[in-house]
């Protein structure tokens, strides 16, 4: 994708600046740090942003403050209702009760425990949630329908002016306190607030800038609307990345994106995981999914940024710790690490002692194992997950199985089976 010439947008950078000036006061002005391991291992200048910091582990408090403010005395007396998938609604839900007004917030059902607890801590006894649904766009309908009913205001996500300029504040801080130019701004799109804000705000003082956005594989809803030149929504989505798993782009973010943005990057949701994990082992940050995007992102961009100067826009930190199993794995699976086989054992005593003596490698490991033992027939399938110490291993692994007689099927490469088993 190439820049196209700047045009002029509903939003401009005075919007951002007069919604900097009224949070300044009530959101933390996160860090922006320089990172060291990543700066290395990218032979460039990393700095990361981190609005995992921020009061509600994410930079969603800003908008959801600022365009509450914007309209407080009429929210009072209406009331507010708004649809999130766990971030918006805790920014929501803190502004309610520090602006003291009622507040209903429909969140779907697949949201991690994590953030929903969140979500009533902020809130206190100023909102009321409501579970509804598998994802952001089913809340969204629900939401309009009470808005409807009740005459509450919505407050949207992503698709609103002020909002949009609440988020760019996040640019604000960080052309503020960086001293380097910025050669390249990687950051997450779910409806594309945040890319939006900042793009509007950083292209418009520093154009030479690369604005790049990253969105989930299962769900770039943002580079299939960029794609056609028009808003498009997907017809179905992978919820993994909740954070920005959204079906449909906000029309004022598209159009945004669609004019500053250089690129969007489509991340496997295995090396989403990957990030998250080198986050936390390797510079002590708890990303969630979305936060770690951008992170994902450098590796498809480490020829084009050597040299340079990077920040990455850590959105958010709320991950659910009993979500790392399936993070884990997630991840060994896209790096070729662990893989899950239908192994057709012979239905006779040792059958399974010589499977792990002749095809195991010596540093492989059997992390699951599941076989019912059938007598009236000749053999019986066992569901095999095995876990290698190097990707290279697999070959000699599939060797060894054929060489033995073994006679299997790879449930990885079968999507609509490991959807099932695994």
């Amino acid at each position: 994708m190439k820049v196209k010439k700047m045009e002029t947008h509903s939003i401009q950078v005075e919007d951002i600046l007069i919604a900097n000036q009224l949070l300044k006061d009530v959101v933390a002005h996160t860090p922006l740090q320089k990172n060291d391991r990543l700066s290395e291992k990218y032979d460039c200048h990393v700095y990361v942003k981190r609005e995992d910091l921020q009061h509600v582990r994410s930079f969603k408090l800003r908008g959801a403050y600022y365009k509450m403010k914007r309209i407080e005395t009429e929210a009072r007396k209406k009331g507010i209702v708004c649809a999130s998938a766990g971030n918006h609604a805790q920014g929501v839900a803190f502004a309610c009760a520090h602006l003291d007004i009622d507040g209903k917030i429909f969140m779907p059902q697949t949201t991690p425990k994590q953030k929903v607890n969140m979500v009533k801590m902020f809130g206190r006894d100023r909102i009321e949630i409501i579970l509804v649904g598998d994802t952001f766009d089913d809340c969204f309908e629900k939401a309009i329908e009470l808005m409807e009913k009740e005459k509450r205001i919505f407050i949207h996500p992503f698709n609103d002016k002020d909002i949009i300029a609440g988020q760019g504040t996040v640019a604000v801080e960080v052309m503020n306190d960086i001293e380097e130019p910025i050669d390249y701004v990687f950051a997450s799109i779910g409806g594309g607030g945040l890319m939006a804000g900042i793009s509007t705000y950083i292209k418009n003082l520093s154009p030479h800038t690369k604005m790049i956005g990253a969105e989930p594989a299962g769900a770039a809803s943002m580079k299939a609307s960029i794609a056609a030149q028009k808003v498009v929504p997907l017809a179905t989505i992978d919820k993994f990345v909740d954070g920005a798993a959204v079906k449909c782009v906000g029309d004022l973010n598209y159009e945004i994106c669609n004019d500053y943005l250089e690129n969007i990057v489509s991340v496997p949701e295995g090396k989403v995981c990957t990030a998250i994990l080198d986050l936390y082992n390797e510079h002590a940050i708890i990303a969630e999914p979305a936060g770690a995007l951008p992170i994902a992102a450098l590796d498809f961009y480490k020829n084009e940024i050597k040299g340079k100067c990077v920040v990455c826009v850590i959105s958010g930190g709320n991950n659910d710790i009993g979500r790392m199993q399936e993070i884990k794995e997630k991840s060994m699976i896209y790096e070729g690490l662990l893989y899950y086989f239908l192994v057709d054992f012979p239905q006779r005593a040792g059958a399974l002692r010589q499977f792990l003596d002749t095809v195991l490698g010596p540093e492989d490991d059997i992390t699951m194992f599941e076989y019912t033992k059938k007598n009236n027939k000749e053999s019986g399938p066992g569901l095999v997950g095995i876990e290698i110490k190097r990707k290279e291993d697999y070959n000699g692994l599939i060797a060894r199985m054929e060489k033995n007689g073994f006679p299997y099927k790879e449930v990885n490469k079968d999507s609509t089976l490991f959807g099932l088993l695994i």
